[in-house]
């Protein structure tokens, strides 16, 4: 991953785009904290589909929970 400052990003920002449409991940830093990831379009829809299925898949193992709720929802806001 390429680390760069927000000024550099702001100075070289179309020699960073051609970076990350290489593949590369560039993380932006402004005064030294991390404020912006930038990723290629692909692997991020990429990670997006798999985390998604995956949560499907454990949701579609899991049964339903067949206790009867012995709370009220006023209770709730006690």
């Amino acid at each position: 991953m390429i680390t760069i400052t927000a000024a550099e990003a702001n100075r070289h920002f179309s020699g960073m785009l051609r970076q990350v449409g290489q593949g590369a991940e560039v993380l932006v830093l402004s005064r030294g904290k991390a404020v912006a990831k930038v990723v290629p379009v692909n692997k991020s829809e990429s990670q997006q589909q798999t985390a998604k299925q995956s949560l499907l898949t454990r949701l579609s193992q899991q049964q339903p929970s067949q206790k009867a709720r012995d709370w009220t929802r006023d209770e709730l806001y006690d």
